[in-house]
């Protein structure tokens, strides 16, 4: 992403769109001016894909417009008929602007044919109302390494916000609207906003107080619950939001050793740890499963979490067209990686926790992949019954298979995820009842605390964000 910015902005609109699938949380995480505006522009275009299309065919604008590639007329006529008017774009907007009366009498026709009245009435149920991305809400993590809870709380209603307390239940967050927020119902450090509620401008964001980030993603640093001073290995890290969230429970005590093949988005992720406030970090580029757990400098780590390349298919707001079911060849393929870094991972001498993930839907890459491993390990490791009040588990793909976690947009309200916690048998293991059970009886909450024992009173922070 970090050459973009450089480019023609009708161009930036192209590669944007081509790389939004994969590359989303970067964009949003990368300080540049127009990038935001452009975000919005592209998922909006994203959404409305297949409509443009057949807006496209009917009015042959491709036919009379031979220089406009398919990609960047999608996202021309998107803005004329859907969104708020281009910016920039220059010849291209100008372009765009000769065929809108024959663009807007086929929208008209597409509307007729269809028996709609709304723009929004042309979208298939999963884009407009149905269990997708526009009914996830917006979730904000606290980032405790700058501020609290109930500061970021008393922010938020200063904007004009209405707090109505902590949810009760999934369906108090799906009938969130207009300007109120709750705190999450499982997470102690979570607040919930309506879905599209838009907070990249906000003095909180920019500052790295508060983390956007799915719920379903924060349950795997949630679930390793580390404790402080701790070291533990982010095995496969970029963008970041996990590693920060790691340090935000080892309250930078420790050390994190976090890893990504790719130059460009451990460049993006130091910037957003940096951001973030986290210290007592290591970013390094290279394979997992190319560093040698027998390294002294690894003869601490205890704590790993692993969320390994994956199909994606959890993820809601996929482009429709990049969402088709990856093959058996490329399910099958995907799984071999994951057991092989799975196994990589439970190789670490002084390991007691690990916690595996993926934002997958499929059996083949979720317990399929935590099965067989217990196959080859489970004399040495052992499934822990994780976060008993989470509503949904495992597929019984093996005995046990329930105790691991699996997350929707339409039973909990998030992206599709996956996760399951192993712990080393023996003594030497991290007792699994430091593991969270509820929200509030966890380790940040009561510190040195049973499940159910009186916690401690803490001490609140004193710095505060400033208006």
């Amino acid at each position: 992403c970090a050459g973009w910015p450089f480019l023609p902005k009708d161009q930036l609109i192209e590669q944007l769109y081509r790389e939004i699938a994969a590359l989303k949380e970067e964009v949003v995480n990368f300080k540049a001016e127009h990038v935001r505006q452009l975000y919005a522009l592209v998922a909006g275009t994203l959404r409305y894909s297949p409509v443009l299309e057949k807006l496209l065919a009917g009015a042959a604008l491709l036919q009379a417009e031979k220089k406009l590639s398919l990609h960047l007329a999608k996202v021309l006529v998107y803005d004329l008929l859907f969104g708020k008017g281009l910016k920039c774009g220059g010849r291209w907007k100008a372009l765009a602007r000769r065929h809108r009366a024959r663009l807007e009498a086929e929208l008209a026709r597409l509307k007729v044919r269809q028996k709609v009245i709304r723009n929004e009435d042309l979208l298939a149920p999963a884009q407009a109302g149905g269990p997708g991305a526009s009914q996830v809400p917006r979730y904000v993590r606290i980032n405790t390494l700058k501020t609290c809870v109930d500061d970021v709380i008393d922010f938020f209603k200063r904007e004009g916000y209405s707090y109505l307390g902590k949810a009760a239940s999934v369906e108090e967050l799906r009938a969130l609207s207009g300007k109120k927020f709750l705190l999450d119902l499982h997470l102690p450090e979570l607040l919930v906003f309506p879905p599209q509620t838009d907070f990249h401008d906000n003095l909180l964001y920019t500052s790295g107080h508060i983390i956007l980030q799915d719920k379903a993603s924060c349950l795997p640093a949630f679930l390793l619950s580390p404790a402080a001073g701790s070291h533990v290995i982010d095995a496969c890290a970029a963008p970041g939001n996990k590693t920060s969230h790691l340090a935000a429970i080892l309250k930078n005590k420790g050390q994190i050793f976090a890893f990504d093949m790719d130059a460009k988005r451990l460049a993006t992720m130091n910037t957003m740890l940096m951001r973030a406030g986290v210290t007592g970090f290591q970013l390094a580029q290279q394979d997992f499963l190319m560093v040698d757990p027998g390294d002294p400098k690894y003869s601490k780590v205890a704590y790993i979490l692993l969320d390994p390349s994956c199909s994606g298919s959890g993820m809601v707001n996929r482009v429709p067209t990049a969402e088709a079911a990856p093959s058996a060849e490329r399910l099958q393929a995907l799984a071999g990686f994951q057991r092989k870094v799975l196994s990589h991972a439970l190789s670490f001498p002084a390991l007691q926790r690990l916690v595996y993930s993926t934002c997958s839907l499929h059996r083949e890459e979720n317990e399929d992949v935590v099965g067989a491993v217990l196959q080859e390990r489970g004399s040495a490791f052992r499934l822990v019954h994780a976060f008993p009040c989470w509503p949904c588990r495992g597929l019984a793909a093996f005995p046990g298979a329930e105790s691991c976690l699996r997350a929707s947009a339409a039973d909990t309200l998030t992206h599709g995820f996956f996760v399951a916690v192993l712990e080393r048998r023996g003594d030497g293991a991290a007792a699994s009842s430091s593991l969270p059970a509820a929200a509030d009886n966890t380790s940040r909450h009561s510190e040195g605390t049973e499940p159910g024992a009186a916690p401690k009173k803490r001490k609140r922070k004193k710095q505060r964000v400033k208006e």
